[in-house]
C-alpha cells in the first residue's frame, strides 16, 4: 500500500445536490477533533435553514450551474493559506474530481460521487432518481424534492417515518441547471495524467448513485503512478454521510487521508 504522507491539516467538506452546507455538520466537528481546520461552504444561493429555503426559495437559484458551483469553490479555496484535502458527497463528489482536476486540492475524496462526463450511467435506479430533475420539458425551472422521492433517493435504508424526518432537516430545492451542468463538456476530467491522491467510496444501496457506477468512476482513472483507492460500505444508501452509522465512513475516511 502506497503512504500518501499528506501535509495538509485543512480540510473543505463539498456538499451536493438537494442538500446544503449545513449537511455536513457532524463531519466538521469530527474533523475538527482530530485536529483539522475544517469548512463547509455552501454553493450559491444554497445558504440558510433548509426549512426556510423550502418556503422562500432564492430566486437566483434557477441561474446557478455547475460552472458556477466550481469556480465559487476555487474562489474559496484560493484564499486559503494552504491547499485542502477535498471531501465531497453526491454532486460533491463530482465537483471534488473537478476540482481536484485543476490542482486545487492535496487530496480528493468522492463519496457516493455523481460521475463526470463520459463515466455513463447505465443503472436503472440512478435514470428513475435523476430524470425528473433533469426532465428537459421542466427547463431551469427549480426543482423542489418530495418526501417520497427523497425516501427513494436518500433515504432507502431508512422506514419513511425517518427519511420523512432526514427530509425535514436537510432538503433544499434544488437549480436543475446544475444537474444538467454535469451532462456537459465542463464535466469532463482527464483520467490519464498523474494526480493527487483520490479515495471514491460508494454505499452498496444507493439507488441515486449506485456502487456500481461508483466503481466504474473510479476504474476510469488510468495513471499508474497515482494513488486512486476504492472502497464500498455494505448495506449502506446515499445517506451514508449521516445515518447512524456515518462515524464508521468518516473514520475510515480520516485513517486514509492521516496514513
Amino acid at each position: 500500500m502506497k503512504t500518501l504522507n499528506l501535509k495538509s491539516k485543512t480540510i473543505v467538506l463539498v456538499h451536493g445536490l438537494f442538500v446544503n452546507n449545513l449537511s455536513w455538520e457532524g463531519w466538521k466537528a469530527f474533523f475538527e477533533a482530530k485536529g483539522y481546520t475544517v469548512y463547509n461552504p455552501a454553493n450559491p444561493s444554497h445558504s440558510g435553514n433548509p426549512a426556510d429555503l423550502r418556503t422562500n426559495i432564492d430566486l437566483n437559484l434557477t441561474k446557478v450551474n455547475f460552472v458556477d458551483v466550481v469556480e465559487n469553490l476555487v474562489k474559496f479555496i484560493d484564499a486559503l493559506p494552504e491547499k485542502p484535502i477535498l471531501i465531497g458527497h453526491s454532486l460533491g463528489g463530482l465537483t471534488v474530481q473537478k476540482l481536484m482536476d485543476l490542482g486545487k486540492g492535496e487530496a480528493g475524496v468522492m463519496i457516493d460521487g455523481a460521475p463526470p462526463m463520459g463515466v455513463i450511467p447505465f443503472e436503472f435506479s440512478f435514470w428513475k432518481s435523476n430524470f425528473t430533475v433533469v426532465n428537459p420539458f421542466k427547463g431551469n425551472s427549480v426543482f423542489m424534492p418530495t418526501k417520497e422521492w427523497f425516501h427513494y433517493t436518500f433515504g432507502n435504508t431508512l422506514s419513511r417515518v425517518e427519511s420523512d424526518k432526514v427530509f425535514d432537516e436537510i432538503a433544499v430545492p434544488e437549480s436543475r441547471a446544475i444537474a444538467w451542468g454535469t451532462l456537459k463538456s465542463y464535466a469532463k476530467v482527464d483520467f490519464k495524467k498523474a494526480h493527487q491522491p483520490l479515495l471514491f467510496i460508494a454505499g452498496e444501496k444507493d439507488n441515486i448513485m449506485p456502487a456500481s457506477l461508483n466503481k466504474r468512476n473510479f476504474k476510469a482513472y488510468k495513471n499508474a503512478d497515482s494513488i486512486t483507492d476504492f472502497k464500498m460500505f455494505e448495506g449502506r444508501g446515499h445517506y451514508i454521510c449521516g445515518d447512524e452509522n456515518w462515524e464508521e465512513v468518516a473514520t475510515y475516511v480520516y485513517n486514509w487521508i492521516s496514513k
